[in-house]
């Protein structure tokens, strides 16, 4: 006998995803993933300046703040051939960088750790044993005795007031839970440690943006000046910020994110042999030391990996339309060529039909239409974009320090490498790459520094900015590593006007629905991997999996009507 498991929302953030999962027995069988609401983002674009692109484009999502506007920029960029300064470049990599630590830390501790970590349960924990876990693992400053007893006092606060708060929404008591009472005290604490210190590296965006979220951009640069005597310029002082936060970053991640993924590791080994998935990952590229025309200079290297074969990487062409196609077999879209017909993106169409139940409803029709997310292929393969994919693209081409640190954590958690394909390997990935982008911030930073000393303080190339110059039409495509994956924007422009506008992100590869060759997403397939729920009322199982990913439905799904005008509008007063 047979039951579905509907779970709705499933995401602690960025909403709109709906899982259901089919069960024999207390074993996951199938699964279908279905964004929930809308993206219009496409249609808004079209007839506007492409120079203005990224301003709409960065509106996207509320969470990826910055990388939409990368993309679109870059897009723009590279469909009318303009290259940016040196120094642009850096101050775009601190950028992305700042945008990756930061939302892996506040991933990790915000939206995932509560799947791993019980907060009621802390409150049984020692607060002296506590602290000698602490130090035990890191030399992290605040693990003393009486600092874990004060933050424990809070916690029973929250907890006898009958109002959970923050850590209101979770399955506490749950069988599933491995943690002793210490460890998760320990991770409590650094949960709200994360709270202040993620508004601190923040900062960073402000500086060299003006604001956050959404920071300002500029086809042909960067919006900031360099000038070390002017008050409304990069100038010392706020290089020394810079220079401050990223002494920040390093530290939270050395000495509280690497230790804590570790020490949380090791007591769900069981997991580093579940949740694989496809087994094919797809890394588009970024960081680059001299310029997005040079793949050979990016920190992230693109290339796509297929069936778990780490010896061979495959060369990856985002403007080839045999390689990179979207299919709507089982979305609520129609593209004129038909359901089973794949665009690439430059062709792409955005063309909404809804065809499913009238909500409320109680399950998908998943033989039909099931989602509002389109389905992309990589020369037919459903690919795993992320943290994961970045990793294992480095460690196959044998990059020191990704090699030195996948290595170091199977050892200590006593894996074989065959556990990276899992949501155990998912979740290390993400941590062991934060570490990564964390140590090259200070490389960029110097380098910045470096030519600001040597005379060079050009952060913008001049371009044409009459469009009666620009070719009559060109296309171009932008694209960059967020934090959550591979993302592109894909841009047609026509005397001088957007005349198709395409982005594929990150959880568009991951959470796609089926495509009409019946073959999963990544999400879908990870839970189709070995799953066995405890309690299908509580299905910890499936959050752990699918949050493994990381999601943020937000970049893949936006609230319009069909006209594209918008369905609510929320006043603070």
């Amino acid at each position: 006998m047979s039951e579905r498991i509907v779970v709705d929302p499933i995401t602690r953030i960025e909403g709109h995803l709906r899982v259901e999962a089919r069960m024999e027995g207390d074993r996951i069988a199938q699964a279908w993933s279905s964004g929930t609401m809308v993206r219009g983002i496409e249609i808004i674009l079209r007839g506007r300046d492409p120079r203005d692109a990224w301003a709409f484009a960065q509106r996207i999502c509320g969470v990826c703040t910055l990388v939409h506007g990368i993309a679109s920029v870059r897009a723009v960029e590279n469909a009318l051939g303009y290259r940016i300064p040196p120094n642009a470049q850096l101050i775009r990599n601190l950028m992305i960088g700042a945008q990756t630590i930061h939302d892996h830390v506040m991933h990790f501790y915000h939206l995932h750790a509560l799947d791993w970590v019980d907060v009621v349960s802390a409150l049984k924990a020692d607060p002296k044993a506590t602290s000698e876990l602490a130090q035990s693992i890191s030399a992290w400053p605040k693990s003393s005795p009486g600092y874990f007893a004060e933050m424990q006092q809070k916690l029973k606060t929250f907890v006898e007031s009958g109002q959970l708060g923050i850590f209101a929404n979770a399955y506490w008591g749950h069988p599933a839970y491995k943690l002793p009472p210490e460890a998760n005290l320990m991770a409590v604490c650094h949960y709200l440690e994360a709270l202040a210190w993620q508004r601190d590296v923040a900062r960073l965006h402000t500086i060299f943006g003006g604001k956050n979220p959404h920071p300002n951009f500029l086809v042909g640069g960067v919006p900031c000046p360099i000038d070390l005597e002017s008050d409304s310029a990069i100038n010392a002082e706020r290089l020394a910020q810079v220079q401050e936060i990223i002494r920040q970053m390093q530290t939270f991640v050395d000495q509280v994110y690497l230790p804590d993924t570790l020490a949380i590791a090791g007591f769900y080994k069981d997991w580093g042999n579940r949740g694989e998935g496809l087994g094919n990952f797809l890394c588009m590229g970024d960081l680059p030391e001299q310029g997005m025309d040079d793949p050979a200079s990016f920190l992230f290297p693109p290339g796509a990996i297929l069936n778990r074969d780490l010896t061979t990487v495959h060369e990856v062409d985002l403007k080839d339309p045999e390689q990179v196609q979207e299919f709507v077999g089982h979305s609520w879209y129609d593209y004129s060529a038909g359901k089973e017909a794949g665009l690439h993106p430059w062709e792409g169409e955005t063309n909404l039909h809804y065809t499913g139940p009238e909500p409320p409803y109680e399950h998908l029709d998943v033989d039909q239409s099931y989602s509002w997310l389109k389905s992309p292929r990589w020369k037919g393969h459903a690919m795993e974009v992320g943290p994961l994919a970045r990793v294992l693209l480095l460690y196959a081409k044998g990059q020191p320090q990704a090699k030195e640190l996948v290595d170091h954590t199977l050892k200590t958690l006593d894996l074989p490498v065959r556990a990276l394909f899992s949501t155990l390997g998912r979740t290390a990935a993400r941590t062991l790459e934060t570490k990564i982008v964390a140590d090259n911030m200070q490389v960029w930073y110097d380098n910045l520094v470096a030519n600001i000393r040597a005379g060079d303080t050009d952060t913008f190339n001049e371009v044409s900015w009459d469009p009666s110059t620009w070719p009559k039409e060109t296309r171009g495509v932008g694209f960059m590593e967020a934090p959550r994956g591979a993302l592109a924007h894909w841009v047609v422009i026509k005397e001088g006007k957007i005349d198709n506008y395409q982005a594929v992100v990150p959880s568009t590869w991951n959470a796609g629905p089926r495509d009409p060759s019946g073959q999963p997403g990544a999400y879908e397939a990870a839970l189709q991997d070995n799953h066995q729920l405890h309690d299908p009322t509580q299905p910890v199982e499936i959050l752990r999996t699918i949050h493994s990913f990381d999601p943020c439905i937000a970049c893949a799904v936006h609230v319009t009507d069909p006209d594209g005008e918008e369905l609510i509008k929320v006043k603070v007063r």
